[in-house]
């Protein structure tokens, strides 16, 4: 099973078929993605089943509906077991970004933290799980991938929101604190902290 999220509701691929209730369900093989996204945005639906026979290959039929953007981002902690946060477009957020180039998927998780946050001295110390959302922009959907690692750092300079990208608060924050911004946060994010 993978979730994918429209905004906070999500898009569940399965091959179990359940009674709807909260939510309906339709053929990944014949469904109309575009129709999904406009259900889950203009009604109270709180979840969308995509049903197909083989496990092995929900998420590969689904990545073919939509262009993919691949990204890279980092749940980074410091010497105090803080966790670095972003705040961009009124919600707290871990930083991220797409790969460029022929950069690896970490050094552009690495790299990303670093533009986004302006802590550096990163190590990755292992991934986790990778979440999926869909997203607009200049009018048509596009399917985020974004593979997440943890970091270590024990830089403990000044922190700089990458303004050009929308970022108006960088934060290093405590477990209580995390929790309080993730009342305030994405579905995905909520899911790796």
């Amino acid at each position: 099973m993978y979730t994918v999220f429209v905004g906070d509701k999500p898009i569940i691929l399965t091959t179990k078929v359940e009674q709807e209730t909260d939510f309906k369900s339709f053929l990944l093989k014949s469904v109309n993605i575009g129709k999904v996204i406009k259900i889950l945005a203009n009604t109270d639906l709180k979840a969308v089943h995509l049903i197909g026979k083989n496990r092995d290959k929900l998420l590969k039929h689904f990545l073919k509906l939509l262009p993919n953007v691949v990204a890279g981002g980092g749940k980074a902690y410091n010497t105090k077991n803080e966790i670095l946060f972003i705040y961009r477009n009124n919600k707290w957020d871990l930083p991220k970004g797409k790969v460029e180039g022929k950069e690896s998927i970490e050094e552009a998780a690495i790299r990303e933290v670093e533009e986004e946050t302006g802590v550096t001295g990163l190590k990755i110390t292992k991934p986790l799980p990778t979440t999926y959302h869909i997203f607009k922009r200049n009018g048509k959907h596009k399917i985020k991938v974004t593979y997440w690692f943890e970091m270590k750092t024990d830089f403990n300079g000044k922190l700089l929101p990458q303004e050009n990208e929308g970022i108006t608060q960088v934060k290093w924050l405590d477990n209580k604190a995390a929790q309080k911004a993730l009342e305030n946060s994405y579905s995905n994010i909520k899911l790796l902290v």
